[in-house]
């Protein structure tokens, strides 16, 4: 059996909520988190603000259109966690290994995410119900 190297670090949270105008004051003023911005994430549809702790971010999503995945998460199951980020290195390498395991993968091939990265999601029904992101980011981008 092949064992993939593991991730480095947990990348981020993805957290989807329903606007960044009503959910960014309770991350940056009530729980004290260091704001970084916002950007658009087109290959998502969504529009993402970023948060960091220690050396993991927090990601709220909020969804540019009602056939975005996000959009279709809060009409599903409301707000809250969405997924769970694991920074990886060679993510083409480790997207094969996990798909040669048996692995359900959304992305068979990396998409472009925020910060430059590249990013793929794993199927939750492979993963004991939680998504992941898998996400590699350029050597001189912000993690």
């Amino acid at each position: 059996m092949n064992r993939w190297q593991a991730p480095r670090q947990i990348s981020h949270i993805g957290i989807a909520v329903r606007s960044l105008d009503e959910a960014i004051p309770l991350y940056r003023d009530i729980l004290g988190l260091a704001w970084e911005g916002t950007e658009t994430v087109e290959s998502e549809q969504v529009r993402v603000a970023f948060f960091r702790i220690g050396e993991t971010r927090i990601e709220l999503l909020e969804p540019l259109s009602p056939e975005s995945a996000i959009a279709k998460y809060l009409e599903k199951r409301g707000e809250g966690i969405h997924h769970i980020a694991l920074e990886v290195d060679d993510i083409e390498r480790r997207l094969s290994e996990l798909e040669d395991q048996g692995v359900r993968l959304i992305h068979e091939q990396p998409k472009q995410g925020a910060h430059n990265a590249k990013v793929a999601f794993l199927h939750p029904k492979s993963t004991g119900g939680v998504l992941f992101e898998l996400c590699e980011h350029e050597t001189d981008s912000p993690k």
